[in-house]
């Protein structure tokens, strides 16, 4: 499955290069025409991260959220900033169908673990964000990238696996934004170890090629942004390549 993603800085469509606040490159300002176009291409999953609740929760941009979800036929999972019980209750009731949690579900994976039991596996989606040391270990980052917690991937989705994880939204930091393909191999791996684990992959998307490659890899799902902000492919012909791969 394709799943086209927008990034939102105060209303507007954004990239931010490894994650770096400092390196952004406004793409529009109408982010529901990219919306409507990426449904009418056949996307029946979008995905929104809200830059600014990601930085400062008071800033959250629910009205933009809220006006996106009404208007867009496809379903929609959003992150960005999901701290408490709070976050998620709020987003989902804006109509998310899926919430994605980052950070605290590396920090506080008990509590997360309890947020899944109360809403249901199917509205949560972990996020996470992963480094790859010299010895091949999968550390997870947290806070933006700024920060290794130490963590492997495989023991925190253990204990997540006791409460019926079903979502997890997995990028390779060192891909990321790089247009220079994903991380295949770590894909392959972690379904092979997890496999009733729907995998999203993330990063590194720039060519037809790349999701080709992703879609063999046994991935249920696959996020693509900035190579569609930029023109590398259009939704229609990424769908068609997942499809036929």
């Amino acid at each position: 499955m394709i799943i086209p993603a927008l990034d939102l800085i105060d209303g507007k469509v954004v990239r931010l290069y490894q994650g770096d606040y400092a390196q952004k490159t406004v793409y529009s300002d109408d982010p529901q025409s990219l919306y409507t176009i990426y449904n009418e291409q056949g996307a029946d999953w979008l995905h929104l991260v809200d830059l600014d609740g990601a930085k400062d929760i008071t800033k959250r941009q629910l009205g933009v959220i809220e006006s996106l979800i009404k208007n867009t036929p496809a379903k929609v999972q959003i992150g960005g900033g999901v701290r408490t019980e709070e976050d998620v209750k709020g987003l989902l009731d804006a109509g998310a169908h899926r919430v994605v949690i980052g950070s605290t579900a590396v920090k506080e994976p008990t509590m997360v673990a309890g947020w899944m039991e109360k809403y249901g596996p199917e509205h949560i989606v972990l996020a996470l964000d992963i480094n790859i040391d010299a010895d091949g270990n999968k550390i997870v980052a947290v806070s933006g990238w700024q920060e290794d917690s130490g963590q492997t991937i495989e023991s925190l989705l253990e204990i997540y696996m006791k409460v019926g994880l079903k979502h997890v939204l997995c990028t390779d930091i060192s891909k990321d934004g790089t247009l220079e393909g994903s991380n295949v191999d770590l894909y392959k791996e972690m379904v092979v170890a997890f496999p009733s684990v729907a995998w999203q992959a993330s990063g590194g998307i720039g060519s037809l090629d790349d999701i080709a490659d992703v879609a063999r890899s046994g991935a249920q799902g696959m996020i693509v942004g900035r190579a569609l902000l930029e023109g590398k492919f259009n939704v229609k012909e990424a769908i068609q390549c997942w499809q036929n791969a």
